[in-house]
């Protein structure tokens, strides 16, 4: 089990870095599609999510048949798990990433032309939505009362969380280190509106499918399930207050770090970005656990 949640985890981190990646270049930073940092980040995490998915079809089949993780290796498990649905999903998501390198060669051969395109935007939509939708088709909501609406809150959930996370990576890997001042203020801005608004959809679909999965307080309080979500919570609370200091650094100190304030005005703003992308993959790591997690144990 360990070792398909760390599966997971870097499954979670590359759809997000890539998904959030290209939507906060596509509306925030179309410049940013020539930029050597970011063509690598996407590059990478392509890469990432392909191996990824296609080793967690092994995973799945030895966590199925109660295997060591090394037996995801083996072809007669990798066979095995593609007759059961979860290794389909997995075998589907593959096929997406595969599909999502097409998407990324238009933006290295066309650059900022190419995310101001309405056919390339619709392309990387529909990517990005396959990509969530196979991601969150392997979660507990299919399993509520109310599995229609679960699948839409968990869709918003997911849209949410790489919005903010991708988001967050792109900020600090490629954005910050040009310390180009007009540039750094306006995609700031832009990104802080960006992560409320992602913050309001992570909270509002994720308290509904955790009320859908556990349904009372007790089953928060005396359930495994139950105090991995508490745990979640937790680190998620404590990037919230992280991001509410970056949002007020960027209102009061933004306008004097554009005028030439240094780096010394800027650094703040740095480290709470940095502790926030930090915490941030704690909460991914966790919401892998919770996915191989049974609600009701």
């Amino acid at each position: 089990m360990t070792g398909l949640a760390a599966g997971r985890a870097i499954g979670y981190l590359a759809l997000a870095v890539f998904c959030g990646g290209l939507l906060f270049v596509a509306l925030l930073w179309p410049a940013g599609a020539t930029d050597r940092r970011t063509r690598l980040i996407l590059t990478s995490t392509v890469a990432v999510g392909l191996a990824g998915s296609l080793l967690g079809i092994g995973l799945q089949g030895a966590y199925a048949g109660a295997l060591p993780a090394t037996a995801a290796l083996r072809p007669t498990v990798f066979r095995q798990a593609l007759d059961t649905h979860l290794g389909q999903l997995w075998a589907a998501r593959a096929l997406l990433w595969a599909l999502a390198a097409v998407v990324l060669v238009a933006v290295l051969q066309r650059g900022e032309s190419a995310v101001r395109s309405v056919g390339w935007r619709v392309g990387a939509l529909a990517i990005g939505v396959g990509l969530l939708r196979s991601t969150g088709m392997g979660s507990h909501s299919a399993d509520t009362a109310h599995a229609g609406w679960a699948a839409v809150a968990d869709l918003v959930h997911l849209a949410g969380m790489v919005a903010w996370v991708g988001g967050l990576v792109m900020l600090s890997v490629a954005v910050l280190p040009r310390r180009r001042p007009a540039e750094f203020a306006a995609v700031v801005q832009g990104y802080s509106r960006l992560a409320q608004t992602s913050v309001i959809a992570i909270v509002v679909a994720g308290s509904f499918l955790a009320w859908q999965l556990i349904g009372s307080v007790d089953g928060v309080l005396f359930t495994s399930y139950g105090r991995t979500l508490l745990i979640k919570l937790t680190i998620f609370a404590l990037v919230l207050a992280a991001a509410q200091c970056s949002k007020t650094w960027v209102k009061r100190r933004l306008p004097v770090a554009v005028a030439g304030g240094g780096a010394a005005t800027v650094r703040p703003f740095v480290y709470l970005v940095a502790t926030e992308t930090t915490l941030v993959l704690g909460v991914l790591f966790v919401a892998s656990v919770l996915v191989t997690a049974s609600p009701g144990r």
